[in-house]
């Protein structure tokens, strides 16, 4: 994995939420832009980092980056799901957030250039990912085949659906969806996101994936793509911890020897592996 090169807001730089927009149920993107204009400027990232938000009069909380490095509005997607992400859904445009980071590891990007690129996500999995699928898709010359699987529960529960209609029209791209059952109006795949795996036809040599999805659908996927001769350590994922300072001194997110916001949170497979029942 890369490794920071980036500046690090060390504690909460304020933000102002420009714009808000609905994806699914209980699931907002939030776009902000830092207030300062000299952390505007410098604020960069990597495919696969994360910040910590903090809500103000709330609390704070880990978040993964889906824009790209380059050339993508600040946002982050966010699903309610207790006390400080229910107080961040009832945030209008014009309001104020703090943002530390950016923390962790991220995907690989240099290291990967010249090898096929396959991406499968599982419901809101496909949210730590778009960074990565954004970022290669401007430099689509750089890779081989570019293949998208993302499966939901339901048409309904599909994230990012201007940018699927983007990526469906995007030529060189191969996007597969899914979902779990049928429904009226839905002419895709039906089943699920391992099923549809197991049925395409996707390389194995000169080739990575990225994964990430609720525990159930990645283990079933990691099966498929092993069976079609993908190696371990070129399956990559992402580690969901609840952290508390993201610099690796709370010790909040320790599995084993591993600290999730430092050494994470982007893991190979085969490094997922040594974690056993610790996960």
């Amino acid at each position: 994995m890369e490794k920071q090169l980036v500046p690090i807001v060390t504690v909460p730089e304020v933000a102002t939420v420009v714009d808000i927009r609905e994806e699914i149920a209980d699931v907002r993107t939030f776009y902000f832009t830092f207030d300062r204009p000299e952390i505007e400027r410098a604020f960069r990232i990597r495919s696969g980092q994360f910040i910590m938000c903090t809500v103000f009069g709330a609390g704070e909380f880990a978040v993964s980056l889906p824009f790209s490095p380059e050339n993508d509005r600040k946002h982050i997607s966010v699903r309610k799901v207790g006390k400080v992400t229910a107080a961040l859904h009832e945030l209008q445009p014009g309001d104020k957030i703090g943002i530390r980071g950016p923390f962790g590891n991220g995907f690989p990007f240099e290291e990967i250039k010249g090898k096929n690129v396959i991406y499968v996500a599982g419901g809101i999995g496909l949210i730590p990912l778009r960074s990565s699928i954004v970022h290669v898709l401007q430099h689509r010359p750089d890779f081989g085949r570019m293949i998208l699987v993302y499966g939901a529960r339901s048409s309904r529960d599909l994230m990012y659906k201007d940018s699927i209609r983007e990526w469906q029209a995007t030529r060189d791209f191969e996007t597969y969806f899914t979902i779990d059952r049928p429904e009226p109006g839905w002419n895709g795949q039906v089943g699920f996101v391992n099923q549809l795996v197991a049925g395409l036809n996707l390389p194995a040599e000169n080739t990575v994936a990225f994964v990430c999805g609720p525990p159930v659908m990645f283990n079933a996927v990691i099966k498929e793509l092993k069976l079609k001769g993908i190696k371990e350590q070129d399956i990559y994922s992402t580690l969901e911890r609840h952290m508390k300072c993201g610099i690796g001194k709370c010790q909040h997110c320790a599995i084993g020897r591993t600290l999730v916001c430092v050494d994470g949170p982007v893991y190979t497979y085969r490094q997922i592996k040594t974690l056993g029942e610790q996960i």
